[in-house]
């Protein structure tokens, strides 16, 4: 199978008239997967462009202008297959959906056994993904995309397709439009919970996907509580149901106003809530590439992870990270941290304060 690296690709000079992107997760994933989307639809602006993604995250891409049609992937009913006939039929009717839509290029952004798999039943004759594809997802194409640097961040490695396939020079961006209802909506929420966003107001993810990326609570509270005084601007918290007791025991320990949204946006809700927001505080998250993508003021707290590879696409000036020898790690649970949570309990809120105080300060200047 030939690996495509460079603009030499035969690729480059194809044309391609139905294409389908590859992207099923996690949110923030698909949000690193816009560029290539905007660069497909530059490259080749007549051609059908389908994006399958799972069914959770596809309300943040309804409506793109640049999709033709969203393939809805249903990985908790398909997970059941095995064990469910009716699932299993669904599947295998999913599957000759996918053929029958006679794709003559696909690209696998996911880079797992499930999404090479679904690339290789498209029957598609150009597949294009990742050498380093993981749980040998790489023998499912036909064409695979070589980065030898470890540290390249996730948009840059997705956005090596753009030279196998000649539109390496239309610059990389996040389109990602917020319809008028969902504005509407996310407006509404705002309203609902008495946020006065007359001058604005900062909105502040505490949660992650991940124990040792989380910053502790009462850090939160500390910086509501400082900075409060200072803006005169609403805060709202923001967060999955399951980070709903997080939330309100960070709102239930500060001072001034102070809104618990958490679990009560839809994923396209909290889109409109970022993208009018006039600085985000968070940690190494979706919440902080959707913020980028809508070129938000932010302040990314990082521990384990490593900003070059998925923190704040180019603003690596927004990150809040000590400098430690044991980071990054990429321990995932807490137990496993022989530096007793250094990266995150050793980080005073008095910079986190600094910092989110001059990202407001930003947002006003450029507002």
């Amino acid at each position: 199978m030939p690996s495509t690296s460079s603009t030499s690709s035969p690729l480059a000079s194809s044309e391609f008239e139905r294409v389908l992107l590859v992207k099923p997760s996690s949110l923030g994933d698909v949000v690193h997967g816009l560029p290539v989307l905007h660069g497909l639809r530059v490259r080749y602006p007549g051609a059908k462009i389908d994006w399958l993604v799972g069914s959770g995250f596809a309300p943040l891409l309804e409506g793109h202008p640049e999709i033709d049609e969203l393939i809805r992937f249903d990985r908790k009913r398909y997970g059941r297959m095995l064990t469910s006939p009716s699932a299993a039929g669904a599947f295998v009717k999913f599957l000759k959906m996918l053929r029958g839509r006679r794709y003559d290029l696909v690209i696998d952004l996911q880079g797992l056994f499930r999404s090479g798999f679904l690339t290789r039943a498209t029957g598609s004759g150009v597949r294009i993904g990742f050498r380093e594809a993981r749980e040998g997802a790489r023998m499912f194409y036909t064409h695979h995309l070589v980065s030898d640097d470890l540290d390249m961040h996730a948009v840059d490695r997705n956005y090596l397709v753009a030279k196998v396939l000649g539109f390496a020079d239309v610059p990389i961006s996040f389109p990602l439009p917020v319809g008028k209802s969902v504005a509407a909506a996310g407006a509404k929420i705002l309203s609902d919970c008495d946020v006065d966003t007359t001058n604005g107001y900062i909105v502040i993810a505490p949660g992650a996907r991940g124990e040792t990326k989380i910053w502790p609570a009462e850090r939160f509270v500390e910086t509501i509580n400082d900075l409060g005084p200072r803006t005169d601007l609403p805060f709202v918290l923001v967060g999955g149901d399951n980070e709903f007791d997080l939330c309100e025991g960070i709102r239930a320990s500060c001072r001034g106003r102070v809104a618990n949204l958490a679990g009560r946006t839809s994923l396209s809700e909290l889109a409109a809530v970022l993208a009018t927001a006039s600085a985000v505080l968070c940690h190494d998250s979706a919440v902080a590439h959707l913020a980028t993508a809508f070129d938000r003021p932010l302040v990314c707290i990082t521990g384990p992870t490593n900003p070059q590879r998925t923190g704040p696409y180019r603003r690596i000036g927004d990150v809040m990270k000590l400098e430690l020898d044991c980071s990054p790690c990429y321990l995932r649970r807490l137990s496993d941290c022989k530096h007793d949570h250094r990266c995150m309990r050793d980080l005073k809120s008095e910079r986190v304060v600094l910092a989110l105080s001059r990202a407001v300060e930003r947002g006003e200047n450029t507002s």
